[in-house]
């Protein structure tokens, strides 16, 4: 711990110990609280605090008591709300909508420490007790909900956060410039209604002309219009997907009723290379409060303690996941000399082992924007840059995170750097030069290298916004070739979604098939979980691509998305009659029976004096007991992210 850096407050006592008799904002949070720079109120409180703020925290109060929210008494300025580093209910709920049995941001691991719909039922809770003092709300949940949206907990359309919440401003995306220029403006004495004008802020109107006329705003369908029409929420979807980048959008308006509206302004600029530094180099405490010690500690702090945040955003375009409305697709990084400093930091904690776990952020291998000209003119409207092609203005380069990746290689103290953040490889593919590619194999991988492939059938990679399966094979070749010529025995680990729209049973057989083919048993499944603000949650809602408005296929019926996610498991004893049913009811009998080589189940009919393929059979899962890394559970049992990021995709890309 250096010397002079403190938690901000958490108690009253802490408050007064520091001489505040009221402080500036009351920061509620559905997490405990970790002052470390993967999490979102952690940054913005600090930030805050730099620019001249006082900031108190006030973790997961009792929503059932009212005066629990009342612990520091009326801030200045007013509060800010977020959920968590997760949205509340992906964090309560498993894509069956069954209860999660532990919170990993919560003391203990302990569930049950939040309400569903966090950042709703927090600001009711505020606004019962302070009338009038200013709600600001933020982080992933209210980013993702921040336009009428589709919510897969309850099965139907939600209003806009801000509608539900009572809160006066919603600050979407990475929040540093937005929360500085709103502090500034109330600080200054403006009233908060008056407070319109900050880019990556919703806020809601009585009389929209000025936005429609002065700024070119686009009116999207009302709200009414929505429930009555799953294609009009898919159109207005794709006007929201097209007006994600701070150069091209105009601002969003969505009316609700006769002079209700919510304004959505387009987003904040990319943060600069030295701004992003200087977030970074706050005093952070890098762990949670020591007054967690006595409970256990905060479980998620074990993932990310030692890992390095290297860049934000993404230009990978996957359906599925909803960084292109929370960060955006212009990759923004840091510097080497800021990354260098903060492993060495990191080498001198106790518990520091000579590992460090990641070096990355969404895209670990995206070291910059995906071309020249999109921080000036931003990113391409209707056009991806990876799929279904690299495109041809696209700079693939490597160069810099191979240097960065050599200079912590070289620190002092540090035995191992691990990438396990998201690695694109048609990105990889792309690069003439294999430089990078043989670094990975040779330094940064310890046996498994997790990719996500996703599906193989290319109508559903289609829907999903991946390469088509030759890509992922060739990559595989050439990943298989680099390490036989560096004399290592390592193999690929591919993640796949069942269930994603787009999927049928044979599209799950066919996945089965591959499977097979490739004598790879995934040990964990990602079944598709329709989060807010995904293009795939879209198609789930309404049935179609809103890209191309074409019909699009969907499992919502659980017991076929059981027997599409026991495909990928074929050969595990417990999903055999799931498995049986989904060949038979496809006619694919000749996958059953004791071909090794081709059918997927035994048919147990005839068992008795043969065995039935083992657990094993086709190529057993590996497993390097050597790596403390390897074997951490994946997304759905241990969801964690960077800076407050994680948007419910997963690691590898």
């Amino acid at each position: 711990m250096e010397q002079g850096k403190q938690f901000l407050p958490t108690t009253l006592k802490e408050m007064n110990q520091r001489g505040w008799s009221q402080a500036d904002f009351v920061f509620v949070i559905g997490d405990a609280y970790v002052d470390h720079s993967s999490f979102g109120p952690a940054i913005i409180s600090r930030v805050l605090e730099a620019h001249g703020y006082k900031v108190a925290m006030l973790s997961q109060p009792d929503w059932k008591d009212e005066e629990s929210i009342a612990v520091f008494g009326q801030p200045r300025l007013g509060f800010l709300v977020c959920a968590g580093n997760m949205d509340s209910m992906v964090n309560h709920y498993t894509v069956n909508k069954k209860k999660r049995s532990a919170d990993a941001y919560t003391p203990g691991g302990k569930a049950g420490r939040r309400p569903d719909y966090a950042t709703i039922v927090y600001c009711n809770l505020i606004r019962k007790k302070y009338k009038k003092v200013p709600i600001m709300i933020g982080g992933i949940e209210a980013s993702l909900r921040r336009m009428a949206h589709y919510d897969y907990w309850s099965d139907k359309l939600k209003h806009s956060i801000l509608m539900d919440s009572g809160a006066n401003i919603l600050m979407y995306g990475m929040g540093e410039l937005a929360c500085v220029e709103i502090a500034d403006a109330l600080d200054s004495g403006m009233a908060v209604e008056d407070i319109t004008y900050v880019r990556g802020t919703v806020y809601r109107a009585k009389d929209v002309s000025d936005v429609l006329e002065s700024q070119q705003g686009i009116l999207l369908p009302d709200f009414e219009a929505l429930m009555a029409d799953k294609l009009k929420y898919a159109e207005s979807f794709l006007k929201q997907y097209e007006n994600t980048d701070f150069a091209t959008a105009k601002p969003l308006i969505e009316k609700y009723g006769e002079k209700r509206y919510i304004v959505q302004n387009p987003p904040m600029r990319p943060l600069t290379t030295q701004e992003l530094d200087d977030i970074y180099e706050l005093p952070y405490m890098n762990t949670y409060h020591p007054s967690y010690e006595k409970e256990g500690g905060v479980p998620a702090i074990e993932e990310i303690k030692f890992s390095l945040t290297s860049n934000r955003g993404c230009f990978g375009g996957c359906s599925f996941c909803a960084l292109t409305f929370h960060q955006g697709r212009i990759v923004q990084v840091r510097s080497h000399e800021s990354l260098i400093k903060e492993a060495k930091q990191m080498t001198e904690d106790p518990e520091f082992k000579g590992y460090i776990h990641d070096v990355g952020g969404p895209t670990a291998n995206f070291r910059r924007p995906a071309c020249d000209k999109q921080m000036e003119h931003g990113v391409c409207t209707g056009k991806q840059c990876l799929y279904p092609k690299p495109c041809k203005n696209m700079k693939v380069d490597h160069k810099d995170y191979v240097a960065l990746l050599r200079k912590l290689r070289e620190l002092p103290k540090v035995k191992k750097v691990f990438i396990r953040s998201g690695i694109r490889y048609d990105y990889m593919l792309a690069d003439k030069d294999d430089t990078f590619l043989r670094e990975l194999c040779k330094y940064h991988v310890s046996g498994q290298l997790r990719v996500a492939p996703e599906h193989v059938t290319d109508h559903v990679l289609d829907l999903m916004g991946k390469p088509r399966s030759e890509v992922y094979e060739e990559f595989s070749k050439r990943f298989e070739k680099v390490n036989k010529q560096l004399g290592l025995n390592q193999y690929l680990v591919p993640y796949l979604i069942s269930s994603h729209p787009g999927s049928t049973l044979k599209d799950a057989i066919a996945l089965a098939e591959s499977i097979r083919d490739m004598g790879y048993m995934p040990e964990q499944v990602q079944d598709f979980y329709p989060t807010p603000s995904t293009i795939s949650t879209c198609m789930y809602y309404t049935g179609v691509d809103p890209r191309t408005m074409k019909k699009v296929n969907i499992t919502s019926n659980p017991h076929e998305k059981a027997m599409q996610r026991a495909l990928i498991q074929y050969r595990k004893p417990e999903n055999y009659e799931l498995v049986k049913e989904a060949l038979l009811r496809e006619g694919r009998q000749d996958l059953i029976g004791y071909d090794k080589q081709k059918c997927l189940i035994p048919n147990r009919k005839f068992q008795s004096s043969t065995k039935p393929h083992d657990a094993g059979s086709g190529g057993q899962h590996r497993t390097n007991k050597k790596d403390p890394l390897q074997n951490k559970n994946r997304a759905e049992q241990k969801p964690f992210g960077k800076n407050g990021q994680r948007v419910h995709g997963r690691k590898g890309k």
